[in-house]
């Protein structure tokens, strides 16, 4: 008798499990909105230039909640929909407040490195009254005036909400006139030593 019992509970809870399995349905709405979510950080130019890894992660998620989807474990599934949407949305944030900080960035960098090229002409130009002075002037002038183009591009590129090719200009331009100034520096040293 108490096999039978245990046979009828082993048959009912079976008969359950199928019917339950068989009355899941898929996460539909779930995996659509997750679908929309990544769409729209993929389609955020932030958080395509600033959050690759979070982006990526919403991605391979999205990836997985199909995959459960097709395999038929629909909570995994709602779970790494969840992940995705999840990621997506960091990723749209991440981009916002690291793009944030590369044009703060790019617009100190800028003020600096015109301010530099101020100091170099007027290094320059003192050079050019110290007697004997042993500097080659055309070309001097020749770098502050390419670095005066990469300033005038960096500004151009960060008024054109392009931060990172104005911090690479503003780079360039500050590796410039800092070799200048060495140079002209130098220079007048070494007439002065020679006096």
């Amino acid at each position: 008798m108490e096999k039978n019992i245990v046979f009828r509970a082993v048959l009912l809870f079976s008969v359950l499990v199928i019917i339950l399995a068989a009355c899941a349905k898929p996460p539909t709405a779930e995996i659509e909105a997750a679908e929309a979510a990544v769409t729209k950080a993929e389609n955020d130019p932030d958080a395509a230039a600033y959050a690759e890894s979070s982006l990526t992660r919403a991605r391979n998620a999205l990836s997985r909640a199909r995959t459960e989807v097709n395999a038929k474990r629909y909570d995994s599934a709602k779970s790494y929909a969840a992940e995705a949407v999840s990621a997506a949305e960091k990723a749209i944030n991440d981009g916002r407040a690291a793009a944030s900080r590369s044009r703060e960035e790019a617009n100190t960098l800028l003020a600096q490195v015109k301010q530099l090229l101020a100091e170099t002409n007027a290094a320059l130009e003192n050079a050019k009254k110290v007697p004997r002075v042993q500097l080659d002037f055309p070309a001097l002038t020749g770098g502050i005036n390419n670095a005066r183009n990469d300033i005038s591009q960096a500004e151009a590129a960060n008024n054109a909400n392009r931060p990172r090719e104005s911090l690479e200009k503003s780079r360039s331009a500050r590796s410039a006139l800092g070799d200048i100034q060495n140079r002209i520096n130098e220079g007048v040293r070494e007439t002065n030593r020679k006096k």
